[in-house]
């Protein structure tokens, strides 16, 4: 009996490391046990991926995050080299309210360091975003030069093509639902409220 134990001790706690390491890749803000997720497949450097941060994240996070009705998620789906290295930035920094507010500055600042086609530069000014949000230039190269944040990204990018069929960024679901609406907050806002 004691050894059946052992073993499903063993195995809970092996699912629930597996469980958190699943859960830290993808960057979300809200309540885990919300009755509504929604899930944004999107590159940081897409002019479109922005103005849905800035016309309806915003505001969808006053209304409905912030009061635990909807978990909202961020999905990688970089399209170029500077899309990755900005998700590897995000992903640098541990603390998940950081990498909200990271992502949030990113969409903001996207004009000025996802342009030209010299990467050193454009790393640059996404670092120098970081260090805005406390994080380093030293563990910033870090997570750079590390093979294993480009290889979960690209292949979270690979899954989501394969399972959503990804045609365009952002592509947005509700529970599961893929949202083609407007990209304007009253409408999505009507959209959400079904689900509610």
């Amino acid at each position: 009996m004691k050894k059946v134990n052992r073993i499903l001790i063993k195995s809970l706690f092996c699912w629930l490391i597996f469980f958190v390491q699943v859960e830290s890749k993808i960057i979300s803000i809200g309540n885990t046990e919300a009755k509504v997720k929604i899930k944004v497949f999107s590159s940081l450097t897409c002019p479109a991926c922005a103005n849905f941060h800035s016309k309806i994240f915003k505001q969808l996070k006053l209304d409905f995050i912030d009061k635990n009705l909807v978990k909202f998620e961020h999905h990688p789906f970089p399209l170029d080299l500077a899309a990755l290295n900005a998700e590897i930035i995000l992903r640098c920094h541990v603390d998940r309210t950081k990498r909200v507010e990271l992502l949030d500055k990113m969409y903001q600042k996207q004009r000025v360091w996802a342009v030209g086609s010299d990467i050193n530069k454009i790393n640059n000014e996404i670092k120098k975003i970081g260090l805005e949000i406390n994080l380093n230039n030293e563990k910033m190269n870090n997570c750079l030069e590390n093979d294993k944040f480009q290889d979960e990204i690209l292949n979270q990018r690979i899954e989501a093509q394969k399972k959503y069929k990804i045609e365009s960024t952002p592509t947005i679901f509700i529970n599961e639902k893929k949202y083609n609406g407007k990209i304007d907050y009253k409408a999505f806002k009507k959209t959400l409220e079904r689900y509610l």
